[in-house]
């Protein structure tokens, strides 16, 4: 969602070096991007694993090198779009002049030399963003977001999908993120990919991370035609690009289905306990938000495990709104 900041970047600052702290797990999102003149791996799982090992004069150690590399490149302007603690410290150790972040709740305030408001919610994808390069007197323009995969991602989705023998169209699901009340229920997944495969004659693909296989077993147990199940087996580029080439995209609130935007693919966004945006700068995305008195509850449901938002999403709805995608 965030992406159009380095389009919006190069634009205004054509001879500037344009880097991007990132973890390794999301590299292959941004490390074809031509507008970036680097990407720096921030080495999170290694840092965390010295922590819980109480290693801790180590951990120092790699934390005062990685931030000395930083400060090497002597960057002048630093931006946090997270606005999280961690994400002010890291700003912090880029030993930037000017550190500019999101206003939030977060802790970590006085690392930042400029706190950003995030503006007016309008219900645009990334519009926080949008406001920060406003705010920064940056013209953002098409404030579309942007993915550019690596031939290597692109030729290796492209082998899975001809592997699959069923043609060139097909449905992806990204039923899968880390809160439970984001998710919508197993047995609509399996329900909703029969009916698309009746109604609209299109297969159905499951991605998600190795953490989902389990539950991605159970809905591909519970359904009555094949699920062509990946969860786990593809990289983040290699499943960006299984997306790119989909007909259909459905998902919850989770980086798989933001990235339908990105590629122009029909998306429809299962939204309940939280709902980053109901409109996207394209016309191929439709968010079904049905919002109760207690929305958006985000990490602090009251419903006791119930999550009766997400319960209220229906299949039938869900079918209905995937068929408009198609036919517009």
């Amino acid at each position: 969602m965030a992406s159009p900041i380095i389009r919006v970047l190069r634009k205004h600052y054509p001879d500037a070096h344009l880097a991007w702290l990132i973890e390794p797990s999301a590299m292959d999102l941004l490390r074809s991007n031509t507008n970036l003149d680097e990407l720096i791996i921030w080495p999170k799982k290694e840092w965390k694993d010295l922590f819980k090992k109480h290693r801790l004069i180590l951990l120092k150690r790699e934390i005062t090198a990685f931030s000395r590399q930083m400060k090497q490149r002597q960057f002048d302007l630093a931006l946090d779009i997270q606005g999280l603690l961690r994400s002010r410290w890291l700003a912090w150790l880029s030993g930037a002049r000017t550190r500019i972040g999101f206003d939030s709740k977060e802790p970590g305030r006085f690392l930042m030399t400029k706190i950003a408001p995030r503006g007016i919610h309008t219900g645009m994808m990334g519009s926080e963003y949008n406001y920060m390069m406003q705010s920064l007197g940056l013209s953002p323009g098409d404030f579309h977001p942007e993915i550019i995969l690596s031939s290597e991602d692109e030729n290796s989705a492209l082998e899975i999908i001809n592997g699959l023998q069923f043609g060139n169209k097909y449905t992806v699901f990204a039923p899968f993120t880390t809160r439970p009340q984001k998710h919508w229920i197993e047995d609509r997944w399996a329900e909703l990919a029969k009916l698309i495969h009746e109604t609209l004659g299109l297969p159905v693909i499951i991605l998600g991370g190795k953490d989902d296989s389990e539950t991605s077993i159970s809905i591909e147990k519970l359904s009555q035609v094949p699920i062509f199940n990946f969860t786990g087996k593809t990289g983040i580029g290699q499943s960006a690009a299984i997306i790119k080439h989909a007909s259909l995209l459905i998902g919850v609130d989770t980086g798989l289905t933001h990235m339908g935007a990105a590629f122009d693919c029909p998306t429809v966004a299962l939204f309940g306990a939280t709902c980053p945006y109901l409109y996207t700068s394209g016309h191929k995305t439709f968010v079904i938000y049905n919002r109760m008195s207690c929305s958006p509850c985000r990490r602090s449901p009251v419903c006791k495990g119930d999550f009766t938002c997400m319960k209220s999403i229906e299949i039938k709805q869900v079918l209905i709104e995937a068929q408009k995608l198609l036919e517009a």
